[in-house]
């Protein structure tokens, strides 16, 4: 790593206007990204930037809300093949409607959601205990607890080239001398989840060529690989299944959709929702690995606020 994206403690108490005592609280009890290397503290740069981002709360919201639905339906968050097919059958099946999708990752999704300006947010994040999805972010950033309803369950790993050329077992191989990936965006829990298990693995992302280069589809983390121009990259399993690559599955994850209650009636979401119990629905993921639907279109509900306390 350069160390010019390394800072000291006391360059990052200036980035923080904070003094030098309360960094170290903020390692304690916040989870600051740090790192001891011959007894001092260093920090990487992004990941500080990264903790500030997920640790910001009352978002700046639009003045005005979202209009009365008439026929345009907004999803914003994070990317996914299944999803894209079922907003093209939407816009197949009712003519009258439009719905189009917002690439912001999941964070993003979220933040888009408190500030008016999509229906729906789709979100993947993984809170700290490891167990729950989305509904620690959700009421950090909004205030409150909104809908939430499940899209699908699909399996997040590792894609990598066909025949596994570079014999990669696990997250710990992506330490390997002169092996390239690419990644996803900050924001995104794909994103997320990779730079957790790097950190379980003791390596430092920005060690990994490659590890800088973000790109916004899992298709296109996929087709990096198919070309050869990347060794491995953070994805689901079906863009691997579609792509003929294989893939080291890391963990099966749940993909929700958060709706705030006052739209939550909104036609275009009730169409939306209605649409995942329809037979049409079921076909699009019937060519695609790495997807469980068992609790499709299910509402999901926090079992107690202990997950939030966890978080």
């Amino acid at each position: 790593m350069d160390e010019r994206n390394l800072l000291s403690t006391r360059e990052v108490a200036q980035f923080l206007n904070i003094n030098e005592k309360m960094v170290y609280t903020l390692i304690a009890e916040k989870g600051l990204p740090a790192t001891k290397v011959t007894g001092k503290w260093l920090f990487p740069r992004h990941l500080v930037e990264q903790w500030v981002e997920n640790e910001t709360i009352n978002f700046p919201k639009t003045r005005d809300p979202l209009p009365p639905y008439h026929g345009l339906l907004i999803i914003s968050g994070s990317n996914d093949i299944l999803l894209d097919r079922t907003i093209s059958l939407f816009n197949q099946l009712y003519p009258e409607n439009v719905s189009v999708f917002g690439n912001l990752g999941s964070l993003g999704g979220i933040r888009a959601l408190i500030r008016n300006l999509c229906h729906m947010a789709s979100s993947h994040l993984l809170q700290e205990n490891e167990q729950e999805y989305n509904f620690g972010f959700a009421e950090d950033e909004l205030g409150q607890l909104p809908a939430v309803i499940n899209f699908c369950r699909r399996e997040q790993g590792i894609i990598i080239a066909k025949g596994n050329p570079r014999e990669i077992q696990g997250v710990a191989d992506l330490g390997k001398p002169d092996l390239k990936i690419v990644n996803r965006p900050l924001g995104t829990g794909t994103r997320l989840l990779l730079d957790r298990e790097l950190e379980k693995a003791g390596i430092e992302g920005e060690r990994i060529e490659g590890y800088g280069r973000e790109l916004q589809r899992h298709l296109d983390v996929g087709l990096e690989v198919l070309s050869g121009r990347a060794d491995a990259g953070p994805g689901i399993r079906a863009v691997a299944g579609l792509l003929e690559l294989d893939f080291i599955s890391l963990r099966w994850e749940r993909f929700d959709f958060l709706v705030l209650k006052d739209r939550f009636f909104d036609k275009g979401i009730q169409l939306f929702v209605g649409l995942l119990h329809e037979p049409a629905f079921k076909e699009l993921a019937e060519d695609l690995s790495g997807y469980d639907l068992n609790l499709c279109s299910k509402m999901v509900f926090p079992q107690e606020t202990e997950n939030k306390k966890e978080t």
